[in-house]
């Protein structure tokens, strides 16, 4: 696999689209917004910027990875070519559907379609493909280029073939690829979103203030980050889609999700992205300002 395409210039697409290039294939970067993806290029850079600073590449390097993307507004032109095509675009099982129907009908006959899905069936994505035994998840954890773990999920009719040029292709990205079957939330957010969920039900229980959750998990269990802090970096609103994903997949009330949850996002309060979440964010400061209304006692 040497030309792949990427579905989606956002945060993680771009991120996928970046050590994809990095690591020599030719990448075409799809978007339906010529505006979306020219703040792509400029966020891979960036980032590239980042990594020559410590040192981590080379000149040569940063140049040759903006020269392996290109980019496209056109689905069917992008994807021509492509011998991989990993889809990113919104955490939505309607739009997704969507796209691996039309990826079904764009793509060369023998290209893998896979999905960064963090929670939706690899099995009810491909069932809307002539393909299914192509189809599999790739789950890039954020941020991409440092992030170690891609969680590839196997559909029900997912080939071993399929499986294999998937966790090889992981590898030679750098990364660490771990296989898991195809059940709501995987592993991964299985087991971080109810994590989550339930700091959310402290914090609305009024058990402990939003920096006492997150420091407890950080000093107490050696987290990196606090999970209302992960929530909001994560996204408020692709919690809220995961956990509703979980528990309507699972039928279980441990899945539902907490109120406060429900309302923060349905108030706009959808973490870092929106500027303000459990914490309040700021362009240009890294501080750390619990929100408003949960400094009142």
């Amino acid at each position: 696999m040497k030309n792949v395409a990427v579905i989606g210039s956002g945060t993680m697409g771009n991120g996928i689209a970046h050590v994809f290039a990095q690591m020599t294939y030719k990448v075409t970067l799809i978007d339906i917004s010529e505006d979306a993806l020219r703040k792509a290029l400029s966020t891979i850079e960036k980032n590239l910027d980042r990594q020559l600073a410590k040192e981590l590449i080379s000149a040569e390097v940063k140049q040759a990875t903006i020269q392996n993307i290109t980019t496209s507004t056109d689905l069917r032109s992008g994807v021509a070519n492509a011998d991989l095509v990993v889809e990113a675009a919104t955490e939505n099982a309607d739009l997704k559907l969507k796209i691996f129907k039309d990826l079904d009908e764009a793509a060369p006959p023998n290209a893998i379609l896979a999905s960064n899905t963090s929670s939706i069936s690899i099995t009810k994505i491909a069932s809307v493909t002539k393909r299914a035994d192509k189809v599999i998840g790739m789950h890039f954890m954020n941020p991409v280029p440092v992030m170690k773990l891609v969680e590839v999920i196997r559909g029900y009719s997912t080939s071993d073939k399929t499986t294999e040029a998937i966790m090889h292709a992981s590898k030679a990205l750098g990364k660490i690829p771990v296989e898991v079957n195809d059940y709501p939330g995987f592993i991964a957010n299985r087991i971080l979103m109810p994590m989550i969920n339930e700091a959310i039900y402290s914090l609305y229980e009024g058990v402990a203030g939003v920096e006492e959750i997150d420091t407890v998990m950080k000093l107490g269990m050696a987290h990196p980050m606090g999970p209302l802090q992960l929530a909001d970096f994560i996204g408020l609103d692709v919690c809220l889609s995961i956990l509703k994903v979980l528990h309507d997949g699972f039928g279980n009330p441990k899945y539902a999700p907490c109120p406060l949850l429900v309302n923060m996002v349905q108030a706009g309060h959808k973490g870092v992205k929106s500027g303000a979440g459990f914490y309040t964010y700021t362009a240009g400061s890294k501080d750390l300002v619990v929100a408003a209304q949960f400094t009142k006692r």
